[in-house]
């Protein structure tokens, strides 16, 4: 599911993004990859310090305090792009503190698809987030390597992450799906993926419709079926088709929060409900 946000977060994640959008239009590729970089760095520190979190999002807290405190932390970690985001970030207000590490974690993302954008990967950076979502949901053995704790997995994660996928996927999606295995905030890896996806289709306006169907789509169909997605809902559609016998008929269609079941199945339990009542 994508990064939902209420009120004041919601506000503040929009300002920030606006903030980055301008920074992005002066970069190449490698710059925006490096801002996302950056960016994954100040979510991992925010993550690692509770206390820090509270004072960062502080609403008593003067603006410019936090910001000072943001600066002293990280200094020359960072890139002057992301040293002004951060900025950006600290100064506004938050609902929750977990809020800004989760707004950083988007940006994060969002330039790294900028970044794709850039290289013309993007459409192969969305795929290839959700195909390895599949592969790794299909594989509890691989599941279970991503998830593992003991010491020394980390170098063995990055080794399994590389040899599976180094040379095969676009560099985006390697260091995505890198960050996410090293870093994944206690998510499972595939709903981690299937939130950068969401994350990577936001970069330009557009939404992952997830389908079901009981047989596979032809791509004319696919295609159809995103165009009238499209019309419908007034911004581009990306579709993602997973066949699922158990859907019987029809289709099943979710996209962020909305969901349109026009399956068999769904279709006879509406029927008994109505005849029950």
């Amino acid at each position: 599911m994508a990064l939902v946000m209420k009120g004041t977060s919601r506000q503040s994640l929009a300002m920030s993004r606006a903030l980055m959008e301008s920074t992005l239009a002066s970069m190449n590729g490698e710059q925006a990859s490096a801002l996302s970089a950056d960016l994954f760095l100040v979510t991992r520190t925010l993550d690692s310090s509770k206390s820090l979190l509270r004072a960062l999002t502080d609403p008593s807290r003067e603006a410019q305090g936090k910001a000072g405190v943001a600066q002293s932390l990280f200094g020359a970690q960072i890139g002057a792009g992301a040293a002004k985001l951060l900025e950006e970030l600290v100064k506004t207000r938050w609902s929750r503190s977990s809020d800004l590490s989760n707004a950083a974690e988007q940006l994060a993302v969002e330039a790294e698809a900028a970044a794709a954008n850039a290289d013309g990967t993007l459409d192969a950076l969305e795929e290839e987030l959700f195909q390895f979502g599949r592969v790794v949901a299909a594989n509890p053995e691989l599941r279970a390597a991503f998830a593992a704790r003991n010491a020394g997995t980390s170098e063995q994660k990055d080794e399994l992450v590389r040899s599976l996928l180094a040379g095969k996927v676009v560099p985006s999606s390697l260091r995505l799906i890198l960050q996410l295995v090293m870093h994944p905030r206690g998510r499972h890896i595939e709903g981690g993926l299937s939130e950068f996806a969401e994350a990577a289709a936001d970069r330009r306006n557009r939404m992952i419709a997830h389908v079901k169907s009981a047989i596979e789509l032809t791509s004319a169909q696919q295609e159809r079926l995103s165009t009238a997605l499209t019309a419908e809902l007034g911004r581009p559609m990306r579709v993602n088709v997973e066949v699922d016998k158990s859907v019987v008929g029809g289709l099943s269609i979710r996209f962020a929060d909305e969901l349109i079941d026009g399956t068999t199945v769904s279709r006879l339990a509406e029927a008994s409900r109505r005849l029950a009542g």
